[in-house]
């Protein structure tokens, strides 16, 4: 970090309702990408920046704020009363007191990058400017505040003569295509020694920062602009249509990283990854996938059609086939999931074991080389190396009152429809008969059999079919 990043602080307004969005929940709480509005700004910010330099100036549902991003260690700074951006930044008077400079971003404008904060500040300290505003020209600039440079002969000049909003605009003024982001640098030491000249003389009655620029210039202190290269980077969220049109950026944005990567992916249209995911080379991701949360991919893997991984982390080598879902779970090299398993949080799928078709595990750990193919549940099980699980397999591990544990050691080959009745431990290299219910521990090299002996009654079910034909005649009468 140079000593110029030193001087420098972030504050990021996140203290609005977000009213259009109709929802209970603050505005910067609602996710694109797998992560809150706020928290995509704080990680990029992070990124140019320490921790506790970023100050979040928070309000309503204050508390659900601080929840939905105290993972990132910022610093907050409370707002009680929502009157305006201006108000939001008066609060932060003695945080920022001890900053030369404060870089002011939007809760609410998910795409902002690292390299582009990075620019406003080193544009900002370069030129020794009191404010510095970032622009961007959109598609359709209806509706924002105009940005009007000074004119200069020959260049474009960076320095502004005017905001101008909508309502304000001349018929010459009415075609200018760059815009005002509302995002600002500031020398901290000029802002607030003329913040408290802003006034509410406006239809909202709220103190507006951008007010601050007109203020600057008529005191003769120098006000830039910067444009921003991708228009999308400032974009905002009021409405959930918004909200929906970001997550689509960002998750393009996201497939389209992974696969200069090295990745894989089949139709990415279909799939959703979130901001988080890692994804090693030449793994494939098939369409209509779902890989959410923190979720990490090795390499050389095949994550199949419907498949959802949530906080999971996957080795190398690794198959997922269709239609599986995992939660917070583990899966090492080459082991082979599904299809449709579904792997509980805690469980833990060991190098080259298999777990197939409609097979649930739960705070299970399933050794290297063991298999679980078909039809079982396993929950609150330790199951060591080289083991074969039958189908139709039960872990009996809750009694209704507590959780109890299946121990299964190396070696062991648990026959088809076993119940094992936890607690209980099945030694290393022993076998449970087919349709056994195991209540007590086996010793290493047993069998274990509980099925009734088999009864044979020749007849007896010709004579069963005779009763009941029998029977429907009387009814009939």
């Amino acid at each position: 970090m140079s000593s110029s990043d030193k001087r420098f602080a972030i504050a990021i307004l996140a203290a609005g309702k977000g009213t259009r969005l109709k929802s209970k929940l603050p505005k910067v709480v609602h996710q694109i990408g797998g992560r809150p509005l706020l928290g995509h700004v704080i990680v990029a910010a992070r990124r140019v920046v320490s921790p506790t330099d970023i100050f979040c100036i928070i309000g309503h549902e204050a508390e659900r704020v601080r929840e939905a991003v105290g993972a990132h260690e910022t610093r907050f700074v409370e707002q009680r009363e929502q009157k305006g951006t201006g108000h939001a930044i008066m609060q932060c008077r003695e945080a920022l007191s001890a900053y030369e400079h404060v870089l002011v971003l939007s809760g609410d404008v998910p795409l902002i990058r690292a390299e582009t904060i990075a620019r406003v500040r080193d544009a900002h300290i370069e030129r020794g400017a009191a404010m510095t505003i970032l622009t961007a020209e959109p598609p359709d600039a209806f509706g924002y505040g105009r940005i009007v440079r000074k004119p200069v002969s020959g260049s474009e000049s960076d320095e502004v003569e005017a905001i101008v909003e909508q309502k304000q605009l001349s018929p010459a003024q009415q075609g200018l295509p760059e815009v005002n982001s509302g995002i600002y640098a500031f020398n901290v030491r000029e802002l607030f020694a003329r913040i408290d000249r802003l006034t509410t003389d406006n239809p909202h009655g709220e103190f507006y920062l951008t007010d601050i620029a007109a203020i600057l210039q008529r005191d003769g202190k120098r006000v830039i602009a910067v444009r921003a290269t991708d228009a999308s980077e400032v974009l905002g969220v009021n409405t959930r249509a918004e909200l929906a049109a970001l997550d689509r950026l960002l998750r393009v944005k996201k497939a389209a990283e992974l696969m200069a990567n090295g990745v894989t992916i089949f139709q990415p249209e279909t799939c959703v990854i979130d901001s988080d995911v890692e994804i090693g080379p030449d793994t494939v991701i098939e369409p209509f996938v779902q890989l959410l949360g923190h979720t990490t991919i090795g390499g050389d893997c095949r994550i199949r059609s419907y498949s959802v991984l949530t906080n999971t982390r996957v080795g190398d080598g690794v198959t997922v086939r269709h239609g599986c879902i995992t939660e917070t779970a583990v899966i090492e090299n080459g082991a082979i999931i599904g299809p449709y398993s579904h792997l509980r949080p805690a469980s833990h799928i060991g190098e080259n074991a298999h777990v197939g078709n409609f097979v649930e595990t739960k705070k299970t750990r399933l050794g290297k080389g063991s298999k679980a193919n078909h039809l079982t549940y396993l929950g609150d099980s330790e199951i060591g190396e080289g083991v074969n699980i039958g189908a139709g397999t039960i872990t009996c591990n809750y009694d209704g009152f507590s959780k109890h544990e299946t121990v299964i050691e190396d070696g062991a080959f648990i026959g088809s429809n076993t119940s094992l009745v936890a607690p209980v431990r099945v030694g290393r290299g022993s076998i449970t008969g087919a349709s056994s219910c195991i209540t007590e521990d086996l010793p290493g090299d047993s069998l274990g059999l509980t099925r009734a002996k088999l009864v044979v009654k020749d007849g007896w079910a010709a004579e069963f079919r005779k009763r009941q034909k029998a029977a429907k005649k009387d009814k009939k009468k």
